[in-house]
């Protein structure tokens, strides 16, 4: 061929989902294929799909619309692609469909409809991939899958039962990345506590983070179940070697919706751990999410759920109405809660917890942290958050005096007012580049 195939590439839902388009595009770019960000002239366009909860999947359906408008020639791959019927119902012209981890099939199925690149076009592509992230994080996946089936889950469905990577191949990858210049790592996977689980001779999270603390960065971890591997995930962290964020889904409280959801838990279990956590490291900032109008709930295991919200006082706090997702044993449950209750449920937790927000983060008002600078708006401000915000998820802080700052600098900030979610703060110096990335 005289030239390379030109693809369009759109990711959608999660970080783990972004790590798998990460590495698609890291071994197209490789081939000699020409990627780009919209549609305007492209060849085809590959569509990595979210098919978690119902949102997601039109969001998803919208975009495999917007994408057959550029281009007649559409792959369709990740969790949505498992659903091959539902996509072909409504797109009957979309040119293959492909599930999550079919990442052979789909360059196969690329090569089939548009030819294969032209190889002196290849691009030289470092061992930890492209990077869709601002260059100063990168989100390291540490596994694939689930071995949990929650009743409102069809994550192990779609990818399989849990698969952990070789200790070897995320040190590989963590290296490369660090060499790179990328100061945070966010480690993920669908239970991260359960990394190691699925190997003949047992490995832990907590093992690979003491390897992975020896490289000197921010370490974030994301999903972990309330375990004995998340209590010593905190100890990690009181030694400042992981950053004290504990991103623990609790789902519920109330024991008889916990066990309909085929999760470990109530409301005092949960409270011990949380008193334990923040024993062992006083500064961990907490981080959950909760569903609502699961079937059966009534208003007063509702009221539980916020009653517990007001004890535990949790630092940051998401909220999903429960959705009717396609496979999940729980649709079969009696009791289905009125969406408009799930809905209004859903705002009334999350009303509770802007309060709760707000008075944590008075607490901070004059105390200075470390700031990772995300990005500078057209109005010179600079854009960052410290050890208790990780980057889409959590609020920001603005440096208001931000003058000659870049992204991935590391500043000191003292923190000067804030609202519900965010802060505000002036800059009072600037971290050196030698500085080790712990937290005491």
């Amino acid at each position: 061929m005289s030239s390379s195939p030109k693809i369009g590439l759109i990711s959608l839902g999660c970080a783990k989902n972004l790590v798998d388009t990460q590495r698609l595009t890291s071994v197209l770019m490789a081939m000699g294929y020409k990627i780009k960000g919209e549609y305007e002239d492209v060849d085809a366009v590959i569509v990595n799909t979210c098919g978690f909860i119902g949102p997601a999947i039109e969001e998803s359906m919208q975009a495999i619309g917007e994408a057959l408008e550029y281009a007649r020639k559409v792959i369709v791959t990740g969790c949505l692609g498992a659903r091959a019927k539902l996509i072909l119902d409504r797109y009957p012209q979309v040119a293959a469909v492909y599930g999550p981890g079919r990442r052979t099939s789909v360059i196969r199925g690329l090569i089939s409809l548009v030819g294969a690149p032209d190889r002196n076009k290849a691009m030289q592509v470092p061992p930890s991939g492209i990077l869709m992230t601002p260059p100063h994080y990168a989100y390291l996946k540490i596994a694939e899958g689930c071995r949990h089936h929650c009743s409102f889950c069809i994550i192990p469905s779609l990818r399989g039962p849990l698969k952990s990577r070789d200790r070897e191949y995320i040190l590989k990858e963590a290296q490369d990345l660090c060499r790179r210049g990328v100061k945070e790592l966010i480690i993920i996977a669908q239970d991260s506590s359960d990394y190691g689980h699925d190997f003949k001779k047992k490995d832990s999270l907590s093992a690979l983070l003491k390897e992975l603390s020896v490289y000197h960065r921010w370490l974030r971890v994301h999903y972990l179940y309330p375990s004995d591997e998340s209590k010593k995930v905190v100890e990690l962290m009181a030694k400042g070697q992981v950053l004290p964020y504990l991103d623990v889904p609790f789902q519920h409280v109330n024991p008889n919706i916990l066990r309909a959801m085929k999760r470990p838990g109530n409301i005092e279990k949960t409270m011990r751990q949380i008193e334990e956590w923040r024993n062992i490291c006083p500064d961990v900032c907490i981080r959950s999410t909760f569903i609502t109008g699961f079937p059966g709930e009534t208003e007063e295991q509702f009221s539980e759920l916020l009653d517990f919200l007001k004890e535990a006082k949790l630092d940051r706090v998401g909220c999903f109405p429960y959705s009717d997702v396609e496979g999940a044993t729980a649709n079969t449950y009696l009791n289905p809660v009125d969406e408009e209750i799930r809905e209004d449920r859903a705002r009334r937790l999350m009303e509770l917890q802007a309060k709760i927000s707000y008075s944590k983060l008075e607490e901070r008002v004059g105390k200075e942290y470390q700031v990772l600078v995300d990005y500078v708006d057209e109005e010179g401000h600079a854009v960052g958050r410290s050890e208790y915000e990780s980057p889409d998820v959590d609020g920001v802080i603005t440096i208001d005096n931000a003058t000659n700052l870049s992204a991935g600098d590391l500043v000191k900030v003292k923190i000067t007012s804030h609202d519900e979610h965010d802060l505000c703060g002036e800059l009072t110096g600037i971290s050196s580049s030698k500085i080790l990335f712990k937290t005491n």
